[in-house]
């Protein structure tokens, strides 16, 4: 196992417009974010990662980005980034932008020159297909509904979209494009910053033909990401943006990659690849999934489809690469409501237990802003109060356009998986708008937090904000935490996930009950004849078969 410093890091990711708001715009910005950093670095964080902050019009909340080398207004200026790095710095931390280059903006000026002329230079900057006898150039349908392609009258051509029509596919087949995609990468280098996030970094090669979606013929209603995932040349440009950039600089790099099996993975991220770092992997994302309206479900997971895609990513890249292990982030609904308990009774406990087993793993954790207090989906919203476009487009297609879904049985389901139920305000008091702004919130506040809030967390000892801290306390002390090789206990145990660690002569046991029923496991039968000492856990320490609700133990032996 080859050991580097980014794998023994622990990572916090801000959404910008949701953490701290210092103008009372409504708006969080940077100047809030350097008001906050000593709560982020108390919790023991390493690395914070930013979504997007660039000049944007805000068609995907920043994903849609029409200067890369100028700060959205609503979040401040360049002046304010400066300072906020070199505060985020000064504590010992680091800082990891969000890059978005699959895309950009249909006003990023690259655009605005490519739609002028088929003449222009930019032109080939994207990928446009000639209009032949008014048919659209494949079936493909964007991630955000509704087909991929947007037809322009003054070229009679049509360019691809992957998401909304504001945001167009660059054409990574350009080599003028891809270095000045370079350029600008090292321009940010140049400035301090430690690494980046890659958006959905792996549809960056299209197939060269552009073939027609299969799949779409059984479920119309689903997205044709899939026909863009790990294309022909993605390996080929990301090995050139390697050379040209990221190893130059003693970067972090992560990238999103939607659709990529653990082969995809060590094809990215192996040791010996000379690409990216980690990945980001979707499967224990979409074990929930609707097998027609996809993540727009209601579904109940089944924790041994969990232990199965957990376990085998553990396996696969041990020794070959790397893991990033994460259970919430901007485009995902809360976990405590998804897979633990988000019920007075049971949230706490039920949150400690997701956070243990998934810090106990080998990879480098992500925390999303929140996620530490148990912050839990936002369930009193009608749909005129959502913000995020893919929900209001998929409302609009699948309620009022075909009119496949009646209007309580969609609203269960964005209650269930809207990407707003992350993008909330983070909760730091009990007070009207939750000390986020003192003016009217962009988004909704949800209701809970007058007893779920940061002000909360750190006035109790046993909150789940210390169990986050103590865990990442943990990480940093024992590696075998960071570095040890991973097997399953019982893989059809659909109550509990059990798991050993081992390293270097020594092993950990990690339990976990998914349930709010009581159980019996032979853990003493596991722990026989051993030393073992007590890591991390839940409840007080018991080292009985019995098992209490959401119960979590962490056992050094």
């Amino acid at each position: 196992m080859r050991k580097h410093w980014w794998q023994e890091t622990v990572v916090y990711q801000i959404y910008p417009r949701s953490f701290q708001d210092s103008n009372n715009d409504g708006i969080g910005d940077l100047r809030g974010i350097i008001q906050r950093l000593d709560y982020i670095k108390e919790l023991g964080i390493d690395v914070i990662w930013l979504s997007p902050i660039y000049q944007s019009p805000n068609d995907d909340n920043g994903y849609d980005i029409s200067n890369y080398q100028q700060i959205m207004t609503d979040f401040g200026t360049m002046t304010d980034l400066k300072n906020l790095l070199k505060e985020i710095h000064i504590r010992g931390m680091k800082l990891m932008m969000d890059l978005v280059v699959n895309h950009t903006s249909d006003e990023h000026p690259w655009f605005v020159e490519a739609k002028s002329s088929q003449h222009s230079k930019y032109h080939d900057y994207y990928i446009w297909r000639k209009n032949q006898n008014n048919k659209i150039p494949n079936n493909w349908r964007s991630n955000f509904s509704g087909s991929a392609w947007q037809y322009v009258p003054e070229l009679d051509e049509y360019y691809l979209h992957i998401f909304t029509k504001k945001q167009v596919d660059l054409n990574w087949n350009n080599s003028a494009m891809r270095q000045d995609i370079y350029n600008m990468m090292t321009w940010w280098c140049d400035k301090g910053i430690d690494g980046f996030r890659m958006d959905v970094i792996n549809l960056i090669s299209k197939p060269d033909d552009l073939p027609n979606d299969p799949l779409l013929e059984k479920s119309p209603s689903r997205s044709s990401l899939h026909m863009t995932a790990n294309g022909p040349h993605v390996h080929e440009f990301l090995k050139e943006m390697n050379q040209a950039v990221l190893s130059n600089y003693n970067l972090i790099t992560v990238g999103e990659t939607p659709g990529a099996s653990t082969i995809d993975a060590i094809q990215y991220t192996g040791f010996d690849r000379a690409e990216l770092q980690m990945v980001f992997q979707f499967e224990h994302m979409s074990i929930d999934n609707d097998s027609e309206y996809g993540n727009m479900s209601t579904n109940k997971f089944n924790l041994v489809d969990l232990k199965k895609v957990m376990s085998k990513w553990q396996i696969d890249l041990n020794g070959r690469a790397w893991n990033s292990l994460y259970w919430n982030n901007h485009d995902q609904a809360r976990v405590i409501s998804r897979f633990g308990d988000d019920t007075q009774a049971y949230r706490v406990l039920s949150g400690k237990m997701l956070a243990n087993c998934l810090h106990m793993m080998q990879g480098t954790p992500y925390i999303y802003q929140g996620e530490e207090l148990g912050m839990t989906n936002i369930k009193s919203l009608q749909i005129s109060d959502y913000r995020d476009v893919a929900t209001l487009n998929a409302y609009h297609e699948l309620v009022e356009i075909k009119k496949v879904l009646s209007a309580s049985n969609m609203m269960a389901r964005i209650h269930a998986r809207s990407r707003d139920n992350a993008r909330t305000p983070m909760q730091w008091d009990e007070t009207d708008t939750t000390g986020f702004t003192n003016g009217t919130p962009w988004i909704a506040i949800n209701p809970n937090h007058t007893w779920i809030n940061v002000k909360q967390a750190l006035a109790d000892k046993n909150s789940l904000y210390y169990f986050y801290k103590k865990l990442i306390e943990l990480r940093h002390k024992h590696l075998i935490i960071v570095y040890g090789d991973y097997s399953l206990i019982d893989p059809l145990d659909n109550q509990v996930y059990a798991f050993w660690r081992q390293y270097n002569g020594q092993k950990l046991l990690v339990i976990n009950n998914f349930t709010k029923s009581t159980l019996n496991r032979p853990i003493m039968h596991w722990l026989h004849n051993v030393k073992i000492k007590p890591l991390i856990s839940n409840y007080a320490i018991d080292t009985g078969d019995v098992l209490r609700p959401y119960e979590t133990r962490t056992y050094l032996i």
